[in-house]
Parts: C-alpha cells; sequence; structure tokens
C-alpha cells in the first residue's frame, strides 16, 4: 500500500457525504445503471503550490476548473465543468483528487462530488449526487486519465473503472520548497580545478568555455583566491576569480547554480 503524508479533510468528508448519499438510496423505488464518458481541459484560473514532506516526498497540490462535454445516458450528455484539487506525490506518483462536477444535461442539471485516488497519472473512485431528474440520486464509480496540466481524458462515469490503488493520508507536515540560492561566494586555497570547473572550500562552480583558459592559465590548485558564482539554468557558474595572496587577477564568467561557501 502506497502512502501519502499529506492531510486532506475535504476527501474525508466527501467520503461522509457518499455514504450517507448511498443510506438514501435504499428506500429508493426503482433502481437502473447508466453510463457516460467525458474528457476536459484546464481552465485559466488554475492554481498550483509545492511543497516537501519531512521524508523528503515532493508534494504538489493543484486546484483547477475543468470543462468540456460528456456523453452517454440523457442524464450525463452535455457540458461538463469539474472543479478538481489535486494533491500529488510527484516522487511515487500517487495521490488523490477529489471536487465537484456538473452535467448541464437537456433534462436538467446532473451534479454532486467525487473522491479519487490517483495512481501513475490514472484516477479511479467514487461519485455521488443527484441526476438531473427531480427526486433522483446518483451514486457512481468514475475513473479518468488525469494530469493537472490537461484535465481529464477517457473518463468514465460509471460502466468499469480502472485498477483503483489504496492510499493513505497522514499527518506529516509539507514545508514550501525553498527558492534556489542565486548567489554564493568562496575564499580559500583551490581544491580542485579542470577546464569546466573549480572548487574553493567546498563552493563547486562551473567556469563558462570562454574564460576557461584564462582561470587556468592564471591559476592552479593550492592557490588562495576568492570567488563568486551565480545562478544560471540551474548551475553554479564562476562570474569572478580573484587571487588573495598570488596576485593572480581575475577572471571573468558568466551566471549559474549555488554551492557552498556563503549564499545570499
Amino acid at each position: 500500500m502506497r502512502k501519502l503524508t499529506y492531510a486532506i479533510v475535504a476527501v474525508v468528508a466527501l467520503a461522509v457525504t457518499s455514504i450517507a448519499v448511498a443510506h438514501g438510496i435504499e428506500g429508493a423505488k426503482s433502481a437502473k445503471a447508466v453510463t457516460g464518458t467525458f474528457t476536459a481541459a484546464p481552465g485559466s484560473t488554475s492554481t498550483s503550490q509545492t511543497c516537501t514532506t519531512a521524508d523528503g516526498k515532493t508534494i504538489v497540490v493543484t486546484d483547477g476548473q475543468y470543462t468540456g462535454v460528456s456523453a452517454g445516458d440523457p442524464d450525463f450528455t452535455g457540458a461538463i465543468t469539474l472543479r478538481a484539487r489535486s494533491v500529488i506525490n510527484m516522487t511515487d506518483n500517487v495521490g488523490v483528487v477529489s471536487g465537484r462536477f456538473s452535467i448541464a444535461a437537456t433534462g436538467g442539471t446532473t451534479e454532486g462530488a467525487y473522491a479519487t485516488v490517483y495512481d501513475h497519472g490514472t484516477i479511479a473512485g467514487l461519485a455521488a449526487g443527484r441526476a438531473s431528474q427531480p427526486d433522483t440520486k446518483l451514486l457512481a464509480n468514475v475513473s479518468a486519465t488525469f494530469a493537472a496540466a490537461t484535465g481529464f481524458t477517457g473518463g468514465k462515469i460509471g460502466g468499469g473503472t480502472a485498477a483503483g490503488t489504496a492510499v493513505e493520508l497522514g499527518p506529516g507536515s509539507c514545508q514550501a520548497a525553498q527558492a534556489p540560492v542565486d548567489k554564493s561566494e568562496a575564499s580559500g586555497a583551490i581544491s580542485a580545478l579542470s577546464t569546466t570547473s573549480i572548487t574553493v572550500d567546498s563552493l563547486t562552480c562551473a567556469i563558462p568555455a570562454a574564460n576557461s583558459a584564462d582561470v587556468n592559465a592564471k591559476f592552479k590548485m593550492g592557490d588562495n583566491v576568492e570567488v563568486k558564482c551565480a545562478l544560471v539554468g540551474g548551475v553554479n557558474t564562476l562570474t569572478k576569480i580573484e587571487g588573495k595572496d598570488n596576485n593572480k587577477g581575475d577572471g571573468h564568467g558568466g551566471h549559474g547554480g549555488g554551492g557552498g561557501g556563503k549564499k545570499h
């Protein structure tokens, strides 16, 4: 059983609501099987946040609205709108997707809530609500292929579901992702030097190709220097090197990503 250490009270509340609807159906005078299919693409109101759990898992939480077309039985035929909150453990590729849906059917609006388990791009779970016909309750399996950025494809309401997966929602904390260090610097002896990188006091910086020959001509292993680096494309890149005791002069580079030494 895969675990997702992120608390989401809404899913628990939805599960309770679904059970209550199920009890209400027990006294119904009729029951019939219905099916529908749907696709829905994201709108322009989607928002995402990323955080990291105590055990190093990357969690992405996305709130969005998705619109598309549903087809099938009359209650499932029409424009569909889904509001979705996805909580995905991107490290293990599992999570939950839940929210509300509405279908503008010819006879009225079919609407309700749903809660699903996300597993490697596929969701499967339960939808509960009411059909377009008056006093007609709805309880259905729901499944689809899902990605927060692209929406729902191959969606099914009833008619079978994708393979289900169990996910535990635990109380673990989740910290917002830290922004990368933009600049860093260090002073001391050169402990490693090549045509592509230099290391000073545990800070390693890439040497821009245009400055490689100059840096290697002026400096050698063991020289005392001060280096400054900046983040460019996720890589710590040398922007300045200055000899401290050797009067070696300066070499200048581009920009790149954080390492040891002092960080700003």
